[in-house]
């Protein structure tokens, strides 16, 4: 779930933004769609320099009743245990992994590698995966492979890797960027960016090396469904909750 200023939105290639419904409707939704886990991210929090909606993730955490990754705005080791204290199971660090790295190490010190995501988004710039951030907008000259490396070594529990490029294009998840940062780390890594079908699904992982997969325009503007995806998962050979 990306949510931009007062409500969620989805877009393409981090751009165009739309919007796509009430959080808190959202979020009942998935509740009954049988989802894994949940990642909300505020994808305007950091451009905008403020901390996350510490009020907002209390209320809506209350009707999430499966894990919850929350994101934007995290800039310290006080974030972070406020927004653990009203729900939220694991954070998302994006921004902030890149220009403060160090925050890394003291978030996954303090509370565990368990509860810390690092976000990379990564767009292609003259022929070369690069990792961007402040929601697609900042280029920051780093490989994503190197970075992945980089973020595991401080702490990072989990990587969630998205391809701005195909972000909510719904045309295939990027298996060549996934299948790198994957054989370079040893944590898991969220296929994100691109899911256009459950085919798309399967080769995030199957060919991509993925350990998760996350979607949302799939879900907001077909009539897919999480439940079926697993269960096409399931049916290939892919360890699912069903």
């Amino acid at each position: 779930m990306l949510y931009k200023d007062t409500t969620l939105v989805k877009g393409a290639s981090f751009d165009s933004w739309r919007i796509v419904g009430s959080l808190m409707q959202t979020v009942k939704v998935y509740n009954m769609r049988e989802v894994d886990e949940l990642i909300f991210l505020d994808i305007s929090a950091s451009r905008q320099k403020r901390h996350p909606d510490f009020e907002l993730v209390d209320d809506f955490a209350d009707e999430c009743f499966m894990p919850l990754t929350v994101g934007g705005g995290i800039s310290n080791i006080e974030d972070t245990r406020k927004l653990l204290s009203v729900g939220a199971d694991k954070i998302s660090l994006n921004s902030a992994a890149v220009l403060t790295p160090a925050l890394i190490s003291k978030i996954a010190a303090k509370f565990g590698s368990q509860c810390l995501v690092i976000s990379i988004d990564v767009k292609k710039t003259k022929g070369k995966y690069e990792v961007f951030i402040h929601s697609g907008t900042e280029p920051t000259g780093l490989d994503p492979v190197d970075f992945a490396t980089i973020v595991e070594s401080l702490g990072a529990g989990e990587i969630l890797l998205t391809s701005i490029d195909l972000d909510g294009t719904m045309k295939g998840y990027d298996i060549k960027l996934t299948k790198k940062v994957s054989q370079a780390v040893s944590i898991p890594v969220i296929a994100s960016g691109g899911a256009g079908s459950y085919q798309d699904m399967y080769k995030a992982v199957a060919q991509g090396g993925a350990s998760a997969i996350a979607a949302a325009s799939i879900f907001h503007f077909t009539q897919k469904t999480p439940l079926e995806a697993k269960k096409y998962l399931h049916g290939k050979g892919i360890a699912t909750r069903i």
